[in-house]
């Protein structure tokens, strides 16, 4: 990304008055990085919540205290905008942003810094800059908050799927802020049988490698937020499930007829390790691979 502004955890040293720790976890996905951070405090806070150098979409995800979390565009002027549970705010590169509470004890927000060079080039057929040129404070978007949260619980999730996961959601919120408050308009059509054979055997050749979204859809020739809806509706499921549910069933046959020990099949399947390996298979095959083998047998 363009001149990245070093993260708050490292700029605040020592820590703001009354913050009693700040802990942050980090994941990049093509065109975003998301940070999510934690805070433990006592008192008042108030301090600048840095990125100013870049695009980014914050989000409330939990506080407790006696008091509320409040975003302010500068730091001596209260929001005038009517509190929200689970605000967000979009601020535009080169606009400050502040976070002030009277008393929050305990805090987690998430940070969703953007790459706008990144995302023209990937959803250029749903992509202005116009509709992230202007700071909105307090906004409410249940599809857009969701999908932070859910970008935000794989945070720190090392499962190479997560990158097919993660890319799908980003071109899912960026089409969400492209239209506030108006529905992403469904797909018009899936994928052209060639296309859908080229990609799914791109994705079976590379099972046990990372692959991103990007990929995929240079792959069919289309744009990345043209093939995620198209792929979705040509196979009734996302890119990283369709993904998961192949390594499944190639799990299944090393099972079948092979003597290798677990964790290999895991590895050579592409699951992070071999207690997501289980819970995967689990969810996939009704039992864990020891059962299915035993099964089988």
């Amino acid at each position: 990304m363009e001149h990245p502004t070093p993260n708050r955890v490292d700029r605040f040293v020592p820590l703001p008055e009354n913050v009693v720790s700040l802990t942050m976890a980090s994941r990049q996905w093509h065109g975003a990085r998301l940070d999510v951070h934690e805070q433990r405090s006592t008192g008042r806070v108030s301090y600048h919540l840095c990125y100013e150098h870049e695009t980014r979409l914050s989000a409330l995800l939990q506080e407790f205290g006696n008091a509320r979390a409040e975003p302010r565009l500068r730091a001596d002027k209260p929001c005038d905008v009517e509190y929200k549970p689970q605000h967000m705010t979009l601020v535009p590169a080169g606009m400050d942003l502040w976070g002030h509470s009277d008393h929050i004890v305990y805090l987690k927000d998430a940070t969703l810094a953007f790459d706008l060079d990144v995302l023209e080039q990937r959803y250029g057929d749903v992509f202005n800059r116009a509709a992230l040129a202007a700071p909105r404070v307090r906004m409410g978007d249940e599809r857009i908050s969701t999908i932070l949260k859910l970008l935000s619980d794989v945070v720190d999730n090392d499962d190479p799927s997560m990158q097919l996961y993660g890319d799908g959601l980003v071109a899912s919120l960026v089409a969400c802020l492209m239209r506030p408050d108006k529905p992403v308009e469904p797909p018009r059509g899936g994928l052209a049988a060639w296309q859908l054979r080229r990609v799914t055997q791109f994705m079976q050749d590379r099972i046990p490698d990372r692959v991103d979204l990007a990929e995929l859809a240079a792959t069919a020739g289309l744009s990345t937020a043209h093939f995620s809806r198209a792929f979705k509706l040509s196979t009734g499921l996302a890119p990283y499930q369709w993904q998961l549910d192949m390594r499944v069933k190639h799990a299944q046959q090393l099972l079948d007829r092979s003597d290798q020990p677990l964790d290999e099949v895991a590895d050579a399947c592409g699951f992070a390790d071999g207690s997501h390996f289980a819970r995967t298979f689990k969810r996939f095959a009704g039992c864990t691979p020891s059962e299915w083998r035993r099964r089988r047998a």
